[in-house]
């Protein structure tokens, strides 16, 4: 990850002491290579379902539906087929389940228990992928890979955010990102070589590297430091604690965050079933973030590019190795736009990077589909310089996706829910995230025969709600120390009408309204957050 793109900010980390050290940067770097597993699934699966030998072998339907006559079938509709979108989204459904089972594993165990787990059935299913002789065990594979990142995702962005000093924490999250959109582009590099092989067995690589970057985090989370939140949550061992936070943080001066995280813990040990917690009132703006950001992420097609680019490059014109190869160039992009991400997140929020990613893939999506709409019919090719162009707009597409809904998909939950309900919250996100994918990777192909260009506005228009969205209802929340994040709600002008009225357990309603509403206008006025607070405000 790349650490020298942090930077320091007025009132970073209210009042915390210390810095990145090798330490913090060396358990990221194993941790956050997790996002690999994701971003090469994600790559591969599409690479792999537009090469010939492959849909030959497994999928003799969809070929000879490429293959055959080119007035009979919609360009639309050449991929599309129930067979080749199970294989590619049952993995989000294992997913779903096994995330839902590793928020028990992460609370009770820790963080790092679920990373070995994940990483481990990882490695089995890329097994299965290599020696697949049928489309059952293709079916496997995908199966154990979503177990494995039902795990992984769930337990990496809590890691992440647990491990970084507050005023770092957006960039060094953001490297989880950075590494799915790495692992992405090395699944399309992997993709373009081995189609290149005779005999047409390059497929078989693909699928079976994936053991490679599993096999590395498998390895490398049995030597990674459990979080200092967990060490508390787990034992109460603060002197333990210290001494994890002095190594981190690389100072002595730590007694002000290990007292927010013993506080912390404490509230935590009172919560017994973290979801059902979830939904009271005191939680809700939590719950809605949690669900809608994950949600908008999804719907504003990013996968579309991830899963099916090579396939939507043929559909459009391209020859199969140039398909590839445009997969290459849009994943390039969106790396280059990470590490932006990266730079820029801790220095201007979250809420900027969100609305100007959200206009710039609004007018993107528009794009596309008007170029469609007026050059690829339903029969006949699309003119290569068209072809192009519409590769082009898509790179700007992937790129403002990748500085802003990538990455903030998974800091924004994480550092809003507080300990006790921190590992449900992040349950929910991946669930909502493998349910969405799931169900657009069912769908796309369909929607793409029956909507045709009208699926790119389908999405803009998607993309407009979100960005109203984060307009209206996000507060900003950079380096703000995550035990004391509660105080953005009871100053953001929508969700102090909700949060503001619930009293903790043996308080006086009114009493403990007034405190809270206090402490959180000192602590604004300490950190010198109102002014993004007030930005949150609409109008």
């Amino acid at each position: 990850m790349a650490i020298g793109a942090f930077v320091e900010g007025p009132g970073a980390g209210a009042g915390y002491s210390g810095r990145v050290t090798s330490f913090v940067v060396l358990s990221c770097i194993v941790a956050g290579s997790g996002g690999i597993l994701f971003g090469y699934d994600l790559g591969i699966s599409g690479g792999v379902t537009s090469m010939e030998p492959f849909l030959k072998k497994f999928f003799p339907d969809v070929y000879h539906q490429m293959k055959g006559d080119k007035k009979a079938v919609s360009n639309y509709c050449r991929f599309d087929s129930e067979l080749l979108t199970v294989f590619t989204s049952s993995l989000y459904i294992a997913g779903l389940i096994a995330t839902l089972c590793a928020s028990s594993v992460t609370r009770r165990f820790g963080r790092r228990a679920s990373i070995l787990i994940g990483g481990s059935v990882f490695v089995a299913g890329s097994v299965f992928g290599g020696a697949a002789v049928n489309v059952y065990m293709l079916l496997l594979n995908r199966i154990l890979l979503g177990i494995g990142l039902g795990f992984t995702n769930q337990a990496i962005p809590l890691y992440l955010s647990e491990m970084a000093p507050a005023q770092h924490r957006g960039a060094i999250n953001n490297g989880f990102e950075l590494c799915i959109s790495i692992g992405i582009l090395i699944a399309n590099l992997i993709n373009y070589g081995v189609d290149k092989i005779e005999g047409g067995w390059g497929w078989r690589i693909s699928l079976s590297l994936a053991a490679v970057p599993a096999a590395f985090l498998t390895v490398g989370a049995i030597f990674l430091p459990e979080t200092p939140s967990y060490v508390i949550q787990r034992g109460g061992d603060v002197d333990q604690a210290r001494a994890l936070l002095q190594r981190l943080r690389g100072t002595t001066k730590v007694q002000k965050e290990l007292d927010d995280l013993v506080a912390a813990s404490e509230v935590s040990k009172t919560i017994r079933h973290p979801l059902r917690n979830m939904l009271r009132r005191k939680y809700r703006p939590q719950l809605v973030i949690a669900l809608l950001v994950p949600f908008f992420n999804q719907v504003t097609g990013i996968n579309v590019i991830n899963f099916y680019a090579p396939v939507m490059f043929r559909t459009i014109g391209l020859k199969e190795s140039a398909s590839l190869m445009s997969a290459v160039v849009t994943r390039l992009c969106a790396t280059a736009a990470n590490v932006v991400a990266m730079a820029v997140v801790d220095r201007f929020g979250r809420r900027k990077l969100l609305l100007l990613g959200g206009v710039q893939m609004l007018a993107s999506q528009v794009v596309v589909g008007a170029i469609l709409a007026a050059k690829f019919k339903d029969e006949g090719g699309m003119e290569k310089e068209y072809a192009y162009l519409v590769l082009s707009v898509m790179c700007v597409f992937v790129a403002g996706f990748a500085w802003s809904w990538g990455p903030l998909t998974y800091l924004v939950p994480t550092e809003i829910c507080p300990l006790e309900v921190r590992s449900a919250g992040q349950s929910i996100v991946i669930a909502v995230i493998f349910l969405l994918t799931f169900v657009i990777g069912q769908t796309f192909l369909a929607m793409l025969c029956h909507l045709k260009f009208a699926t790119f506005f389908l999405f803009a228009g998607w993309v407009c709600a979100m960005t109203l969205f984060v307009f209206f209802f996000l507060p900003e929340t950079k380096q703000l120390p995550m035990e004391q994040m509660e105080q953005v709600w009871r100053t953001h002008w929508f969700w102090k009408r909700i949060v503001g009225g619930e009293a903790a357990p043996g308080e006086d309603d009114d009493n403990h309204q007034a405190a809270a509403l206090d402490d959180g206008l000192a602590l604004a006025a300490e950190i010198n957050i109102a002014p993004s607070l007030a930005s949150s405000r609409p109008g």
